[in-house]
């Protein structure tokens, strides 16, 4: 009689440095292990250029949110350009940051240039438009480097719409747009060819659609359908969702075995 294949045990047990015995011994099944080389290969990010070193973050860090972000240049020319190094910062104030990079010359990109405060010759004020699959590829189209003070939005043909709080105008396809103001830029190589830049905003507006989020402000993620940018040009739909339990629920009767 054929017999199913026993688990394969893996010990996630490690002592701290108090002598306690921490972590479980846990079943490991063919089809959803994830036990790592015991050999992993070491990179020093130091030894290489910075496009190979961007190539790790952009393939390792997946998925990644897209924030396309609409701004203004002090002249009231809008912008609009996509970064998907962006993530929620904190609800105390409200925050968010996106990191757009410098030029290969080290000069700040459009959309840096207006989002900076007006001490520093922006006009301190961006919109985080959430992008959708069915805006995907006029997102895409709004990466074009045209020339400053020249419209993305008209570009890509997507529709610019008066903002609340700020004067940058929001995205009228996106179904989720933060109105933000900036609180702080952050340089971590000023100057420098293809540098970072962090911008954190504070949020003092959120514009949703209709039926997007319900009495206990819940999105719905069916409904807001996001993507998400993997490496190189490729990117992921968040239609195939999943729940887990948080903390030591999550081991189940596993922790006590």
């Amino acid at each position: 009689m054929q017999t199913e294949p026993q688990a394969a045990t893996k010990n996630f047990a490690f002592q701290s440095p108090n002598g306690m015995v921490l972590g479980p011994v846990l079943p490991i099944s063919p089809l959803d292990s994830c036990v790592p080389d015991p050999t992993p290969s070491f990179i020093d990010p130091l030894l290489l250029p910075p496009a190979e070193r961007y190539k790790l973050l952009i393939g390792g860090v997946v998925p990644r949110p897209i924030a396309l972000v609409s701004s203004i240049s002090p002249n009231g020319v809008p912008n609009l350009a996509p970064f998907s190094f962006f993530c929620g910062v904190g609800s105390n104030p409200m925050t968010v940051l996106f990191c757009p990079a410098s030029k290969p010359d080290g000069s700040d990109k459009d959309t840096l240039r207006n989002v900076c405060p007006a001490s520093e010759g922006g006009t301190g004020e961006f919109v985080v438009n959430v992008v959708s699959e069915a805006i995907g590829l006029r997102m895409s189209a709004a990466a074009e480097p045209l020339a400053y003070e020249t419209s993305e939005f008209e570009f890509s043909g997507l529709t610019p719409v008066a903002s609340v709080k700020v004067r940058p105008h929001r995205v009228a396809e996106s179904f989720l747009s933060f109105e933000c103001r900036t609180r702080q830029v952050i340089r971590t190589n000023p100057g420098a060819p293809d540098s970072g830049n962090i911008v954190l905003g504070e949020v003092v507006g959120v514009v949703a659609a209709a039926g997007l989020i319900n009495e206990r402000h819940h999105v719905d993620a069916a409904m807001l359908d996001a993507i998400g940018r993997m490496g190189g040009n490729t990117y992921c739909t968040t239609r195939e969702r999943f729940d887990l339990p948080r903390g030591a629920a999550a081991l189940g009767n596993k922790l006590r075995d």
